[in-house]
């Protein structure tokens, strides 16, 4: 899979061939995300004001993912309704709102720094590999699709479409995954409640 996402995205050697080979890595990217929840926990400098705001992000950024995903049947079909009709990635976009939640919440500038870094090194190239690969499944389609979306900021909206039925629970928190990240990022926010109400 990783060797299949280099080649797409065109093969580098060296240091950055090796860099691609961790950033096209779903599994390490994911892994690292989550891991900055704990980094957040952790490293949080105690601030009710501060984890109040970052928490209600993190709940918004959860809610607006597991609205996405539930649109989401992979390689099958093009999601093009609901959140779709916002932005072409909106799990990124819920994890972005997720990730500066927490780094808001930590109150940590280091923490925060950390944040901005992951988002700008990760992403671009997770955004430039799922758009080659759904051309390439869907190919006319995609592209008409996508051309009046952004990536994962909203331009125009199209209320018509965001109101569309076909969302799934079944496949937006079993089948994608959400229900388990979603108890994860509430451990974290748990963590985070819990220490800023000890100081």
């Amino acid at each position: 899979m990783v060797k299949e996402r280099i080649t797409m995205m065109g093969e580098r050697t060296g240091l950055l061939g090796w860099f691609d080979r961790i950033r096209f890595n779903e599994i390490l990217r994911q892994g690292i995300g989550l891991l900055l929840v704990a980094v957040c926990a952790h490293f949080t400098r105690p601030d009710m004001g501060t984890v109040s705001i970052g928490l209600a992000l993190v709940v918004i950024g959860q809610v607006f993912r597991i609205y996405a995903a539930g649109y989401i049947f992979k390689n099958k079909q093009l999601a093009s309704t609901g959140p779709y009709a916002l932005v072409r990635h909106p799990l990124y976009l819920g994890n972005f709102i997720i990730l500066t939640g927490f780094t808001i919440a930590s109150a940590n500038i280091y923490v925060e720094g950390v944040g901005v870094l992951f988002f700008l090194i990760w992403y671009p190239a997770a955004i430039a590999y799922v758009d080659s690969k759904l051309e390439n499944i869907f190919g006319d389609e995609w592209r008409e699709w996508s051309k009046s979306r952004r990536a994962i900021i909203p331009g125009r909206a199209r209320w018509a479409d965001l109101k569309t039925s076909g969302w799934d629970t079944y496949q937006s928190l079993i089948r994608n995954g959400e229900l388990p990240i979603s108890l994860y990022l509430l451990s974290g926010g748990i963590w985070l409640w819990v220490i800023s109400h000890g100081h």
